[in-house]
């Protein structure tokens, strides 16, 4: 569960603004591609989210706001938003056009719409179908994201699992996988293109291969890509699910140097009680034993981790054992949640804490997350570390730091920098080479 800042690719008809996940942001990219093939050049396309009541509002703002900003440009709304409360969007005189999470995926979308024109009588103004009548995810082949510097690539799509606060698998639906020849057709043609990290992304990626031939699982997947990819320089995943970690994916992290030392896990708490309201499958002490085992197996990992604050029920007490956690796992970067409820999932039905109990202890938690953030970047400090470059100054280590050098290089470069410390305790690289 990730709600990241909003995106606005606006450089090149159609226009497309990604709320959300990185899974989003790899459909944004085959959205596009499908419009610009279909001829949808002067269309703006909104790609919502739905993790918390504040992303839906962001996504209504901007559709009023873009609105305004371009008179006579056509607006199509989807994404998880869409899919959930289709209803909300296409009472709004600003939209245009209301797609599903499984329609935006298929070409013949976009192809009749530039056919048929958006006030066709032939075309329901609204097409959300039933996310749960969805079996299989394609893969598609994408050859840019804007930039060299990363590409996502979906793996999986959808969720089995049913935590009380998530409205995401009535989204989704339920967990299907990208078949393996499909991942590695697109990893290689997108090494082909020049990109040196593929990111995999899905919705619950260590549900990988459940619902394949054979015994595929996430571990195997990417044992598979780095064997039949050799140019790929790294691999990296979104977040995952500790408890659903296998062995083969255990073995990868630990001895495969071109997969990312950089884990984000699927936390959300650190009190058990809470953990089991919110129907959880981990335990704090399975938290702490797979951080421990994972840092023993790789000693240069860094975790990151999404949290929740002010779940429902909990106590001071409750929220003081998530505190602990992020030592006790070692956590270095934190995606904080202040409690949303969301309508229509059982945490909004259970007794709600104030505002203000939410407010505080978010900000409990960021304070923390930023107190840890420095205390990483310290330990950085005389190290030598391979950066791709993000854009002309900036690249990303291999842990996911974001370190400054004296550029300018292309996006997508690969250097190696010997870390020193900046203003306001950002990092800065000395290029050695």
């Amino acid at each position: 569960m990730t709600l990241r800042v909003l995106m606005v690719s606006m450089d090149k008809s159609p226009k497309i603004v990604t709320f959300g996940c990185r899974l989003n942001s790899y459909e944004s990219e085959v959205m596009s591609a499908h419009a610009k093939a279909a001829g949808l050049e002067d269309v703006i396309v909104i790609n919502s989210c739905a993790v918390t009541n504040e992303a839906m509002r962001q996504a209504r703002q901007t559709i009023r706001k873009l609105a305004r900003e371009n008179p006579g440009q056509k607006i199509i709304v989807t994404g998880c938003a869409a899919q959930i409360d289709p209803a909300m969007f296409a009472d709004m005189e600003e939209v245009d056009f209301v797609i599903g999470n499984e329609e935006k995926m298929h070409a013949e979308t976009f192809s009749a719409l530039a056919k048929e024109g958006f006030g066709s009588a032939d075309l329901e103004r609204c097409q959300v179908n039933d996310i749960m009548s969805v079996q299989e995810t394609a893969g598609h082949l994408i050859s840019a994201f804007g930039g060299r510097a990363r590409a996502y690539v979906q793996v999986q799509n959808g969720c089995d699992h049913r935590c009380t606060f998530c409205i995401i698998p009535f989204g989704r639906g339920n967990s299907r996988s990208v078949p393996l020849g499909d991942v590695v057709r697109q990893i290689q043609h997108l090494v082909d293109q020049g990109y040196k990290e593929v990111v995999l992304t899905g919705v619950d990626i260590t549900a990988y291969g459940r619902d394949l031939p054979g015994s595929m699982t996430l571990g195997t997947l990417c044992q598979k890509i780095l064997n039949l990819v050799p140019d790929l320089k790294r691999l990296r995943l979104s977040s995952i699910d500790s408890v659903e970690v296998d062995e083969a994916l255990t073995a990868v992290i630990a001895h495969e140097g071109r997969l990312m030392p950089h884990l984000h896990l699927s936390l959300q708490a650190g009190d058990n009680l809470i953990l089991k309201r919110m129907k959880r499958r981990h335990s704090r002490e399975d938290a702490i034993r797979f951080c421990q085992e994972m840092r023993a197996a790789r000693p240069d990992i860094v975790f990151g981790a999404d949290i929740i604050a002010g779940f429902p029920t909990e106590t001071e007490e409750m929220f003081e054992n998530s505190l602990r956690l992020v030592d006790e796992c070692d956590l270095t970067f934190l995606h904080v949640f202040p409690f949303s409820p969301r309508p229509g999932t059982p945490a909004a039905r259970m007794p709600q804490l104030t505002k203000a109990v939410i407010k505080d202890r978010a900000a409990r938690l960021r304070a923390k997350g930023a107190e840890k953030i420095r205390h990483y970047h310290q330990g950085l400090m005389g190290q030598t570390v391979e950066l791709l470059m993000e854009r002309d100054q900036i690249g990303r280590a291999e842990t996911f730091v974001e370190v400054a050098v004296e550029g300018p290089y292309q996006p997508g470069a690969l250097i190696r920098a010997r870390v020193s410390e900046g203003r306001d305790g950002a990092l800065l690289g000395d290029v050695i080479s």
